[in-house]
């Protein structure tokens, strides 16, 4: 597969690109990587994506070790490679365990989860698969994580599908190196 919309020369950006570029570079990201290179093609989307993305990846209501597992049940969903490939890594240094994202990897249901990764999981795959979430699955998800924490679990699946879809779109390629490839 080629990938179609590559990494930029510093050199081929305009004024807003650069800027684009330079506040991810300045945020917790730390660099320009995965979604962000296709992405940079749309400067001004890039920069709202980028702003909610750090608000979700890295200070949602759920927490980072859950906003990790909803991440990879979204790169699951939609084949992602590369979001599996940043992501499983970054998911089992936050505490899921290696178990569950084998399974998540195999589209299996984990069989041993915490009781809110539980929660979570089935919330994603609803949403993911159903298009919707079941009454008693939204009503234990806002008894556990509030109202706040629910928009902010549907918030997690809507952007990185949003991601995915650039990436599978622009055929954006795995990092070299990835340690953690997602099966066929």
């Amino acid at each position: 597969m080629t990938d179609r919309l590559g990494p930029l020369a510093p050199h081929q950006l305009n004024a807003a690109q650069r800027a684009a570029a330079q506040a991810v570079i300045d945020g917790p990201r730390g660099a320009v990587y995965g979604p962000f290179i296709p992405l940079l093609r749309s400067p001004e989307l890039m920069q709202c994506a980028q702003q909610m993305g750090e608000y979700l990846r890295y200070r949602s209501a759920i927490g980072n070790r859950l906003s990790e597992m909803a991440i990879l049940v979204t790169a699951r969903e939609w084949d992602q490679p590369v979001e599996w490939a940043i992501h499983a890594p970054i998911a089992e240094r936050c505490g899921i365990a290696r178990d569950v994202i084998d399974a998540i990897a195999q589209r299996r249901r984990p069989p041993a989860m915490l009781v809110d990764e539980e929660l979570v999981y089935d919330f994603c795959i609803e949403l993911h698969r159903n298009k919707r979430v079941s009454d008693a699955t939204y009503a234990d998800a806002a008894a556990l994580f509030g109202e706040k924490g629910v928009v902010d679990l549907m918030g997690i699946n809507g952007y990185y599908t949003l991601l995915a879809m650039v990436m599978n779109a622009a055929q954006t390629a795995v990092p070299e190196g990835a340690s953690a490839a997602l099966p066929d």
